[in-house]
């Protein structure tokens, strides 16, 4: 597996917990989307570890294509 899976052209959002730390799948095969459930073990990617810095809404990338990691930066517009 040499790229990531896009799971959706939109953000998931998220109601984050001040202080938490989420993993971001970053393949894209995950059945818990945005997080990581193991399911990259052998693809050569690896969860990407987010702590939230205050609680409300994050918007994890569904695309994969972000250049800002984890989060969305509005790639999917373009794909």
């Amino acid at each position: 597996m040499s790229e990531a899976v896009c799971t959706q052209k939109a953000p998931y959002v998220v109601e984050a917990e001040e202080g938490k730390t989420y993993y971001y799948c970053t393949c894209g095969l995950s059945e818990k989307q945005p997080f990581c459930d193991g399911k990259h073990k052998g693809s050569g990617f690896s969860p990407i570890a987010h702590t939230a810095e205050k609680a409300g809404n994050i918007y994890f990338c569904g695309c994969r294509a972000s250049k800002k990691g984890a989060l969305c930066d509005g790639a999917h517009k373009t794909i």
